[in-house]
């Protein structure tokens, strides 16, 4: 099973966090969807016909789309793509692009059947702090009405440790996310990304510096607050009830195969990744001329491993020592086990049933471990 992503570059306003590729000009919006066309035409066969077990509307804001242009970009992928059954098929979403009439237009005439929606919070303040597009009652509404019209796979993206985001206010903001009940959240810390608004914001003193110490309190309340209305955790920042996994991001946590469409979209196939230009004019322009402008970076077999060990430990599945020692040979196992028991003996890591698995504690230190853990060769 493969899964297919599709980049679409265009957002209302900047998020103050953002680093992702996309404009705010629209002026091209049918120049690019003719260009997304031609890109899957051309990418039909990277993934070899391993048939899709999801296909993701992601960017940017692929809400901005309507039905009718969502459906032009699907008439090529179920006409040149084989798909799996029982599909998932993701649209990211921003509560201010989704009124009643949309969601219905959607759920109605389109093959999406489950909604990402970028709700970040229901606080004014914090909205605003993020400069996203949206308001406290849009982001309420659009919860609402999305449930109403039948969108019962839903997920909710979250933000937390900002600096005017009290404990107390961010556990207010996890239980009213709940009273929706919702299948599936994800929470993120908020990070400084380079070259974003909110780095130039704080390196010039017009807004207090982040504190890792709050984002990581904010992390266990997360954590404590999932527990007691049973969300689980499957992954580090990804909690669902019943089972209800997302489907999609679980293909790059299990290092399956995927192809990603549009500026900045990254595609890998399992011993290579390549990733798209990030200019929109560029891309229209190759795509016009038949040709695709992207970087290829074949990877070496200690590469993969790495990629291995970054991807799964991240999961509740864990790292399995059985395809570590199937792929990499026993003297990698053995170095493995090796490197990672002193993060077992601080209680940081676990071993059960031959998988490596980081505890709560080392989530919150997840990124350090993994780097530990990394290997600069395979052992002979």
């Amino acid at each position: 099973m493969s899964a297919l992503y599709i980049h679409i570059p265009f957002c209302k306003q900047a998020c103050h966090y953002c680093n992702f590729h996309f404009s705010t000009s629209l002026k091209y919006k049918g120049q690019m969807l003719e260009a997304i066309s031609k890109e899957l035409l051309l990418q039909k066969n990277y993934l070899q016909g391993a048939e899709l077990q999801s296909v993701y509307f992601g960017g940017g804001t692929p809400s901005l789309l309507s039905a009718a242009e969502i459906n032009q970009l699907w008439s090529i992928i179920e006409t040149h793509y084989p798909l799996g059954p029982n599909m998932e098929v993701t649209l990211e979403a921003n509560p201010d692009d989704m009124g009643l009439d949309k969601l219905r237009s959607y759920k109605l005439h389109t093959p999406i059947n489950r909604l990402s929606i970028g709700l970040q919070s229901f606080l004014p303040e914090e909205l605003s702090y993020m400069n996203r597009a949206h308001s406290a009652e849009e982001a309420e509404n659009c919860l609402a009405n999305a449930l109403a019209v039948g969108f019962n796979q839903l997920s909710v993206d979250l933000i937390y440790g900002g600096p005017f985001l009290s404990d107390e206010d961010w556990r207010k903001t996890i239980r009213k996310l709940f009273s929706f009940q919702v299948p599936h959240l994800s929470a993120y810390a908020l990070t400084l990304e380079p070259n974003t608004p909110l780095e130039h914001l704080i390196r010039r003193k017009k807004l207090p510096t982040l504190d890792e110490d709050k984002a990581a309190r904010h992390f266990e309340i997360l954590l404590e607050e999932c527990q007691l209305h049973n969300y689980e955790q499957y992954e580090i920042s990804n909690f669902c009830r019943n089972e209800q996994y997302a489907q999609h991001n679980s293909a790059y946590w299990k290092s399956r195969p995927y192809l990603g469409i549009g500026p900045s979209a990254h595609s890998f196939n399992g011993h290579s990744r390549q990733w798209n230009i990030a200019h929109n004019m560029k891309y229209i322009k190759a795509l016009e001329n038949n040709e695709l402008l992207f970087e290829i970076e074949e990877l070496s077999p200690t590469e993969q491993f790495n990629e291995l060990l970054m991807t799964r430990l991240r999961t509740k599945w864990g790292l399995s020592l059985l395809e570590v020692e199937q792929r990499w040979g026993t003297a990698t196992k053995t170095q493995l086990l090796q490197t990672i028991q002193p993060f077992i003996q601080d209680d940081l890591a676990q071993l059960q049933n031959e998988h490596v698995y980081l505890s709560n504690a080392g989530k919150l230190l997840s990124d350090h471990i993994i780097a530990e853990l990394f290997l600069e060769d395979i052992p002979a």
